[in-house]
């Protein structure tokens, strides 16, 4: 009996659920302005994990509706779903976000079909939008000139952006600014009559940090421009810097970092913008630093299918240490890897398969401060079984055999997640010069200290947990004994109570399943004797409990620690 399908209300409903998400994604995101200038700096934590969270439970919502209001008959029928569609394609046609829109189409067509039965012909596996305008000029930027006076422009810069909270020294800023510029900009620049410099009309909010976003550029070059403001309780606005190296402007906007709040209203019209600044950026990494990271997760598959689909890359096992609760896989020509749970864990591992998930998750929530790798969780993943190296596949099916399953010409890989691909550490270290070895050591610190000021405790903090990305950052990437720092129970070592206690195979004293000795680090992080001196002198104060406790009662006493995402001066 045929089912008789309102493809057209159907549209209609999940455009409408789209709608109120954004909707409510712009409330949040409209109240950065506010929450900057009455530093609200936790309430912004909280506003971005709210965020994040948002995307799901809008969904779910116009899940529940379209199943009350059509039924599982009308709903989950999949011939009615080419017709659906159709009809959406039409009904979004004339708006300014229709990329989201068709993201947000196969939210609602894989919550209703477990990420089953995807095809091009029901959802958008290719998207129907145009390629993105990067030929045409932004609507929401501003263009100054300066005609050789560049202070002039800064100073105009400085009233078009100013805040409801007064400069704490303006007139300090513009001068440090305009010296940045000119140290930075090849000596002709700044001299030339054509030079401009565009900002995009709305600041980027994140953490503590205000910032400008635009470029500088002549008839011939250009550079990205970045300049982050701070509001120091008390004192005013900051402003901070001027930044047009692109490596550093990359380093703002990278995926180690939480998402910017920024009000856009023709989301590809600004990514457009980004992408001449950040070049060597993937259109995925650029939606998801603004919060749009289920697009970003889009991007990243469309680049993925595209991928396997022109070249003759094999996925093969990661270079590194195999995990004892992670298998890890990657392509060599894509800068991904892999990640899937292991059916076993080693014995050594007390956590269970559902804990791993959780911190997994939890990773996208926190405040990465420029040490955590970002994620993209992916359930029921197909790829054609050529495109597997056999010792990769073979060792796959061996370790996750509940995860990875041949299908005919096909290899399903239920749930996994994608991570950007660094060099481990560990390898890394074996591989580089003293100076290489003292930067990356003094980098894998500042990366705990940095982790532990924003209320992260590693759990596992072994080099190989940790990699060194192309900017030479060391970033962790292995969550599955992650925590907050504040659960964490930090001690010293009591005073053995004889002489035999310390040649003693087992502890004389107690331990908690949350006790941690920091004593115990240099043993157990560094086999490398010269290593572990280096680091001693670098960031001894790793090493005792006072220091972890410390930044336990700053964090429980509600100070948000700032983390720069740029290399700045100590404030005058």
């Amino acid at each position: 009996m045929a089912i008789d399908c309102p493809a057209v209300a159907i549209a209609r409903q999940i455009l409408d659920g789209f709608d109120d998400y954004r909707e409510q994604f712009r409330k949040i995101t409209n109240l950065g302005r506010e929450r900057f200038e009455k530093a609200l700096w936790q309430d912004i934590q909280d506003a971005s994990a709210e965020r994040i969270q948002l995307y799901k439970v809008c969904v779910e919502q116009t899940q529940t509706f379209l199943r009350e209001q059509y039924g599982d008959d009308v709903l989950l029928n999949i011939g009615c779903w080419p017709e659906i569609k159709e009809s959406y394609i039409g009904q979004i046609d004339l708006r300014l976000d229709d990329e989201l829109s068709e993201t947000w189409f196969n939210s609602i067509f894989n919550s209703l079909f477990s990420h089953d039965l995807i095809s091009d012909k029901c959802m958008f596996v290719h998207s129907t939008r145009p390629e993105l305008r990067s030929n045409d000029a932004p609507m929401q930027i501003r263009t100054y000139r300066p005609q050789g006076d560049l202070a002039a422009s800064l100073r105009q810069i400085s009233e078009d952006y100013r805040f409801a909270v007064p400069y704490e020294n303006q007139e300090r800023d513009l001068q440090r600014l305009e010296t940045q510029l000119r140290a930075s900009l090849p000596d002709w620049v700044c001299k030339d009559p054509e030079l401009c410099i565009e900002l995009y009309s709305s600041r980027l909010y994140r953490n503590k940090g205000a910032y400008l976003v635009g470029r500088v550029f002549t008839q011939d070059e250009q550079w990205p421009l970045v300049m982050p403001m701070l509001h120091r309780e008390g004192q005013g606005i900051r402003m901070d810097a001027a930044i047009i190296d692109e490596a550093e402007v990359s380093i703002i906007f990278s995926f180690t970092r939480s998402y910017f709040m920024v009000r856009v209203a023709y989301p590809a019209e600004f990514i457009s913008f980004l992408r001449r600044i950040l070049p060597r950026k993937h259109i995925s990494e650029l939606y998801t630093s603004i919060g749009f990271y289920k697009q970003g997760k889009s991007e990243f598959y469309r680049a993925l299918i595209d991928h396997l689909d022109s070249t003759d890359d094999q996925f093969v096992m990661a270079a590194g240490v195999r995990g004892m609760v992670m298998s890890v896989f990657t392509l060599p020509g894509f800068n991904t890897v892999f990640k899937i749970i292991k059916d076993r864990f080693s014995p050594s591992k007390s956590v269970t398969r559902d804990t791993v998930i959780d911190r997994y998750r939890m990773v996208k929530y926190v405040d990465r401060v420029g040490r955590l790798a970002d994620t993209q969780e992916f359930a029921d993943f197909r790829f054609p079984l050529a495109k597997f190296d056999p010792e990769c596949l073979r060792e796959l099916l061996e370790v996750a055999a509940s995860t990875v399953e041949v299908q005919g010409d096909e290899v399903l890989v239920r749930h996994c997640w994608t991570e950007r691909r660094m060099i481990p550490l560990n390898i890394y270290l074996d591989n580089a010069n003293e100076q290489q070895i003292s930067d990356a050591l003094e980098e894998y610190g500042l990366a705990i200290k940095q982790l532990a000021a924003a209320n992260i405790f590693p759990g596992d903090m072994l080099l190989k947990n940790f990699g060194v990305t192309r900017h030479g950052r060391v970033v962790f990437y292995d969550y599955d004994e992650i925590s907050y720092l504040t659960e964490i129970n930090f001690r010293n070592i009591p005073e053995a109570r004889f002489p035999e206690d310390e040649m003693s195979a087992e502890p004389w004293y107690s331990v908690g399943p949350h006790d941690v000795f920091p004593e115990e680090f240099p043993r157990f992080l560094f086999t490398d004797p010269k290593q572990r001196k280096l680091f001693k002198e670098l960031h001894g104060d790793l090493f005792t409990a006072a220091y972890w406790q410390g930044l336990q009662e700053a964090i429980r006493q509600g100070k948000v620690i700032d983390v720069f995402p740029y290399k700045r001066k100590e404030i005058e």
